[in-house]
């Protein structure tokens, strides 16, 4: 019997759904479309099934998971049965966290705020720039001034919400940490201040593609000093520029790096999904984590929702040799998402 409780639960709706191409998107990237390596090409999309969101969800709060979050990968807002979710956290008693790209597809930022903020307790907008320039180049297909405007509209509405009822939802501006926006790091820090947001998160950049090798400030001593640099810098400013109601901006993920052992984030890491968080694919796959598709299949095969219960596979003995071993899997000491030891997790 597993003796950890899984609190969270991600259900990857629909993964191919997605108006923009980011480039440092494992599926939607411009680069794995000018590579013509879209193995899904010859592949039905992927979209997940409401009679298995229904199933995962009733046995997920039987478990006692607390909190729902939608597709990671794709823009969740285009998934035909999103406002199903919104209902069946509502009947279930149990919390949203959303990332979204920003675009606010079909409703528009107001309309969806409105539907979301009451049911969530975390929204993260994709946001990987403080100019123009940067961010559009990035996520390839965004609008600047339509992302500000969406943003602030999104916030207003969320503020709205907390002075009338007291409930606060937390809104995060999410990033990819890149060679290309590095420098706007300590201005992405303010500009989130600007707009109202509580947190600037964000992880270091998956290799998917050669072209986002370079990008990444993990490779040489050099780029992790760069790195270091801009942290120091975007810590000064999260100290010295404040939140319209005089708080400090929160920033998560946002630490130096040993410069001598540039491919290893933290000597004392630990996993913040194992025996805390469950992964399902759009075909109900149970996966351990949120590592991309091909890394993560050398994890181990878990089995599938549509087939077992979730509590099958949790108290699993090969879940369990996971929790216990997963220190000395290569793909584990290289992880961009390890956290430090008690680190807020959302």
């Amino acid at each position: 019997m597993n003796p950890s409780k899984p609190w969270r639960i991600t259900l990857d709706t629909n993964p191919d759904d997605c108006n923009l191409h980011c480039i440092i998107c494992e599926e939607h990237s411009l680069y794995r479309i000018l590579q013509g390596n879209r193995k899904r090409s010859v592949k039905p999309i992927r979209r997940m099934r409401p009679e298995l969101i229904e199933k995962v969800l009733e046995e997920a709060k039987a478990m006692g998971v607390a909190e729902v979050i939608p597709s990671t990968m794709g823009e969740p807002l285009l998934f035909a049965h999103f406002e199903k979710i919104i209902g069946l956290c509502r009947h279930h008693n149990m919390m949203m966290n959303l990332t979204t790209n920003g675009t606010f597809p079909r409703l528009g930022a107001k309309e969806w705020g409105e539907k979301i903020i009451p049911v969530t307790s975390d929204v993260k907008i994709s946001w990987n720039g403080a100019t123009k320039e940067t961010q559009e180049k990035i996520m390839s297909g965004s609008k600047w001034e339509k992302h500000l405007e969406s943003a602030r509209q999104f916030i207003e509405v969320r503020d709205n919400h907390a002075r009338d009822t007291g409930r606060y939802c937390r809104i995060t501006l999410q990033m990819t940490f890149l060679e290309t926006n590095i420098h706007e790091l300590s201005d992405i820090v303010r500009l989130a201040a600007d707009l109202g947001a509580d947190r600037v998160k964000g992880h270091h950049v998956w290799i998917h593609f050669k072209e986002l090798r370079p990008l990444s400030l993990r490779r040489s001593a050099e780029s992790v000093l760069r790195w270091n640099k801009a942290v120091e810098k975007a810590r000064q400013v999260a100290e010295n520029y404040r939140l319209p109601n005089g708080k400090r901006i929160l920033l998560d993920n946002i630490y130096p790096l040993d410069p001598e052992q540039p491919k290893e984030l933290i000597p004392d890491d630990e996993c913040p999904f194992l025996g805390k968080e469950i992964w399902v694919s759009a075909e109900g796959r149970f996966n351990p984590c949120c590592a991309p598709d091909e890394e993560r299949l050398i994890l181990g095969e878990f089995g599938n929702l549509n087939d077992l219960s979730l509590s099958s596979i949790w108290n699993s003995s090969t879940y369990l040799n996971l929790m216990k071993n997963y220190s000395t899997c290569p793909l584990c000491k290289t992880c961009n998402m390890k956290r430090k030891r008690g680190q807020d997790d959302n």
